[in-house]
């Protein structure tokens, strides 16, 4: 505890990833910790939070952080309040891709996906963590990242997302769209261009990072990336303190809204 508030003393830099406890969430909060950042690793769980931040090393501590409950949110900020007194970058990561019956298959979730036929509940449970729940840590860090000279907020996105690129004929993913998880991150592009819009006269940049098709819990690990060549692009944006705003990124540069 003292050695953390005495980073905030020294300048050293202090950041919050969600959902870091595994997959892209971790390289990033593991990449942020490398390179002299003090980070809180989110986690739902507590237990699996503490043993990421423990794999890290250096200056990585778990955070209980459901996006999802308001009183793990409001704690959170407050206990980064009380430890550091600020925050300089946020890392919206935590993400989920369906929420129906355990043990579907990646075709499976893909056609139960299919806006005809969704079911309402799993696209509002996916959209509350994948939109809402960014909407909700972002609005809570707010007032710790005005405390920092140059705030930043990184949301880890999907291409998917991308309307102008789903619209195209010829796109290979089109069939891919659906309105569970990919509907959810194009009104995560959305949000993400809300917030740098109006934050942008206060100097805090918002962006979106897509880490392409990474093999993940998200998709059964039938993604064609490893998690460290996913993480590359994130990791880029995560550490770009120089950078733009209101930009959207993938593993092949910028990617359109």
């Amino acid at each position: 505890m003292e050695n953390q508030i005495r980073s905030s003393a020294n300048n050293q830099l202090v950041a919050l990833v969600t959902g870091a406890n595994q997959g892209v969430g971790f390289q990033i909060a593991k990449a942020l910790a490398a390179n002299g950042y003090t980070v809180y690793v989110g986690s739902r769980n507590q237990g699996n939070g503490e043993k990421a931040a423990a794999e890290i090393g250096g200056n990585a501590y778990a955070i209980q952080l459901d996006v999802t409950l308001q009183a793990t949110i409001s704690a959170a900020a407050e206990r980064i309040e009380k430890e550091q007194g600020r925050l300089d970058l946020l890392v919206n990561n935590a993400g989920i891709s369906h929420a129906g019956k355990p043990g579907r298959t990646l075709e499976e979730i893909m056609e139960n996906g299919r806006a005809t036929t969704a079911s309402l509940d799993e696209i509002r449970t996916v959209w509350e963590t994948n939109v809402f729940g960014v909407i909700a840590v972002s609005q809570a860090m707010l007032p710790l990242l005005r405390k920092s000279a140059a705030a930043r907020i990184v949301n880890v996105s999907s291409v998917l997302g991308s309307l102008t690129w789903i619209a195209d004929p010829t796109c290979w993913a089109r069939d891919h769209f659906n309105v569970v998880y990919a509907a959810s991150k194009t009104a995560l592009n959305a949000v993400t261009l809300a917030f740098a819009i109006e934050l942008e006269k206060e100097n805090i940049k918002v962006n979106a990072t897509s880490p392409g098709y990474t093999a993940t819990a998200l998709n059964n690990f039938q993604g064609t990336d490893s998690v460290e060549v996913g993480s590359r692009e994130p990791i880029r944006v995560a550490l770009d303190t120089g950078g733009p705003t209101a930009s959207f990124t993938g593993p092949d540069g910028p990617s359109p809204l």
